[in-house]
């Protein structure tokens, strides 16, 4: 039996669904991220986990004890915040020290686990502070530390970095995964961030209009995408319009340009086809691999570590580049002729896009 389990679960809000028939089971010590957009229904899964909503149908099991509607203080999870919830009037110490004081806890081990906790998240010299003298980012740690200062089973993280800046987010996240993997504590965490579940999880679900569109590892998720919602949410992706030419050679064309991808094909010939292509499988020139596409410039974008090109290969389809910046980069200029080209292994059949046939474009007709 799995450490935490999700069977079934259901959430409505009057005729509203905001969770549907979610299943899940995670191992112990595992790190796994609900991944989606805004009204998907992730945090309320989170908030039922934690017993602050009670699901209208399934079950939540931990560690073999069903505890799908015991209250949030008969249940040994912890849950970080996203607006951080310290009291204010409160120490540093005293807010890490809230939850073991409620329980009654001796004055002396308080004292002993507080020091040992903000010890982990590297504030052991700000115990005495009060919230409002800290940084956002050491708010966030404080109220880490105190969602583990009771030692509980699985730790709840609801969107904890959003409201940080990107380069604080980017060291805290790997502040909050190396403690979770030198404590091995079961974590889940909520994102709208696509590369923070990315590089924190074991496994990532996605989730969309309360559904789990995919689960899976974030290498599998981001490279073997189950459903277009996830090729298209996950990462940035070109989304090429084909036509079948060859089915069982793999063989399709755009706008008349031919290439082939490295399987057969399970649609008629004369269909047309969406293929997802992420930019970092497109190489500008003909080097990139067997295909070869060629058109012209529609946009060049420089983001730092990367330029972003735009290659209009047909009217209304465009294909993003991504290229390493360096300093001997030569940038193509808008509207010149280029060629770009990717391996047959580079595009991805969305089965979730409805095929069209010859047949139904008749019939439309």
């Amino acid at each position: 039996m799995s450490f935490l389990e999700l069977t079934g679960v259901q959430k409505h809000f009057g005729p509203t669904v905001a969770v549907e028939d979610f299943n899940l089971a995670a191992e112990r010590g595992e790190f796994v991220s609900f991944l989606g957009p805004s009204g998907c229904g992730k945090t309320t899964t989170l908030r039922m986990i934690a017993g602050f909503e009670v699901p209208t149908a399934g079950a939540i099991v931990l560690d073999g004890t069903d505890i799908t509607h015991r209250p949030p203080n008969r249940r040994n999870v912890g849950m970080v915040f996203q607006s951080y919830a310290l009291f204010p009037n409160m120490t540093v110490g005293d807010n890490v020290g809230f939850g073991l004081k409620v329980r009654k806890r001796p004055g002396d081990q308080i004292r002993k686990r507080v020091g040992e906790l903000l010890e982990l998240v590297h504030l052991g010299d700000k115990m005495a502070r009060y919230p409002y003298q800290l940084s956002g980012g050491q708010q966030q740690r404080v109220a880490l530390a105190r969602a583990l200062a009771f030692e509980p089973q699985v730790l709840l993280l609801d969107e904890p970095l959003s409201a940080l800046d990107a380069k604080i987010r980017v060291s805290l996240r790997h502040e909050i995964r190396a403690i979770q993997r030198q404590l091995g504590i079961t974590t889940v965490y909520v994102t709208h961030d696509q590369e923070e579940a990315l590089s924190l999880s074991d496994r990532v679900v996605v989730m969309s209009e309360g559904r789990i569109e995919q689960i899976g590892s974030p290498f599998d998720v981001y490279n073997f995408p189950a459903t277009g919602f996830v090729a298209s949410f996950v990462g940035t992706l070109n989304v090429l319009p084909a036509v079948v030419v060859d089915p069982g050679g793999g063989g399709l064309s755009v706008a008349g340009q031919a290439f082939r991808i490295n399987r057969p094909i399970s649609a008629r010939t004369g269909s047309t086809i969406s293929l997802a292509l992420r930019p970092e499988m497109v190489s500008l020139g003909e080097a990139g691999g067997e295909n070869v596409l060629r058109g012209t410039v529609a946009d060049v974008s420089f983001l730092g570590s990367i330029v972003r090109i735009r290659i209009q290969v047909a009217e209304g389809v465009v294909v993003t580049v991504d290229e390493f910046n360096e300093p001997t980069l030569v940038l193509p200029q808008l509207e010149a002729s280029a060629s770009i080209s990717f391996p047959t292994e580079g595009p991805l059949v969305l089965e979730s896009v409805p095929v069209i046939e010859p047949d139904d474009l008749i019939a439309e007709a």
